[in-house]
């Protein structure tokens, strides 16, 4: 569902799937391809949200910010595993947030980067390209093999391929 708030309506390109029972609320900005899964809730209502194309945010994850911070920006061909908590960061394009990790204020995961399930990455931290960082709170663990980068952009595809199955699905229903 899509809400208009302090007269922001949230822009959605061509081509993005929203779930029913999500919510993308105020000042957000969805770039084409991507797709936002059951139950996610996106607030963009005290600052705004950006997120890039092809980017998929999963099941049960909230997306918010701090009031009067720096918004929160999420690059393209990322995957943010269900129930994650993102909150006035910034994520860079190519990168893996695993299911149940948070990302506090300021913080920033850079391209081609990962962040481990269950991690909980704290304020003004900076995951480096090509790094993995896991735990709560999360440390560097290693750099990312080749392999693992690209499976990463490879997860991003397929939950696109997905999407637009669902879409398709949705479309001959109504």
């Amino acid at each position: 569902m899509l809400i208009k708030y302090r007269k922001k309506q949230p822009k959605i390109k061509k081509n993005v799937f929203i779930a029913p029972g999500s919510y993308v609320i105020g000042d957000v900005e969805v770039e084409s391809k991507s797709n936002i899964w059951f139950n996610v809730v996106i607030r963009g209502d005290v600052e705004k949200i950006r997120i890039g194309s092809k980017t998929n945010i999963q099941d049960l994850t909230m997306i918010h910010c701090t009031t009067n911070g720096n918004g929160a920006e999420i690059g393209s061909n990322v995957t943010i595993g269900h129930n994650c908590v993102i909150h006035d960061c910034k994520v860079e394009s190519n990168s893996l947030i695993g299911m149940s990790s948070t990302i506090l204020d300021g913080a920033v995961v850079e391209e081609k980067a990962m962040l481990a399930a269950g991690s909980l990455l704290t304020q003004k931290k900076i995951v480096k390209s090509g790094e993995l960082w896991a735990g709560k709170p999360a440390k560097f663990l290693r750099k990312l093999t080749d392999d693992e980068i690209k499976f990463n952009i490879k997860s991003a595809e397929r939950y696109y391929k997905l999407s637009q199955e669902y879409l398709a699905k949705l479309n001959k229903n109504n």
